[in-house]
């Protein structure tokens, strides 16, 4: 065995100490393994189900409410919730009535084709205002689903 004295002039020796770089990298690979399975996978999002058996469901279910904007000639857009006629002026009333008891604030919309989007955006806005968690929009392509 032959030990080093620090080469033939006997400075210092350029050799690096890996051993502290190694328990760095160690302990960042633990730290690293431990953080990576908190973070979230995706995004929560709420699609309204068929029903299991559509022969008994006869009348539209009370818990889904649905507020449908019309396409008019004359440019003024009417609207509904879940077919029952309602004036703009009393939307924001009329859903917060609804949402006032309720623990689960889900609301859909659905617009017309012909229609401006500023409209179905005015009709989320009022939604968010009466306190409502979770809007959905209802596309023709889940209306043909059914």
């Amino acid at each position: 065995m032959a030990m080093s004295a620090g080469g033939p002039s006997g400075g210092p020796m350029g050799d690096i100490n890996v051993t502290p770089m190694i328990d760095v990298l160690l302990v960042l690979l633990i730290i690293f393994m431990v953080i990576v399975p908190v973070t979230p996978k995706g995004l929560e999002a709420l699609v309204p189900q068929p029903p299991k058996d559509p022969a008994k469901q006869t009348q539209p279910n009370d818990r889904t409410i649905v507020v449908q904007i019309l396409h008019n000639a004359g440019g003024n857009p009417s609207y509904k919730i879940n077919e029952t006629p309602v004036e703009h002026s009393d939307l924001l009333g009329r859903l917060t009535a609804i949402y006032q008891n309720r623990a689960e604030r889900v609301m859909f919309v659905k617009g017309d084709d012909d229609l401006n989007f500023a409209s179905v955006a005015d009709v989320i806005d009022i939604a968010k205002s009466a306190n409502v968690d979770s809007i959905g929009i209802i596309t023709p392509k889940i209306q043909e689903g059914k």
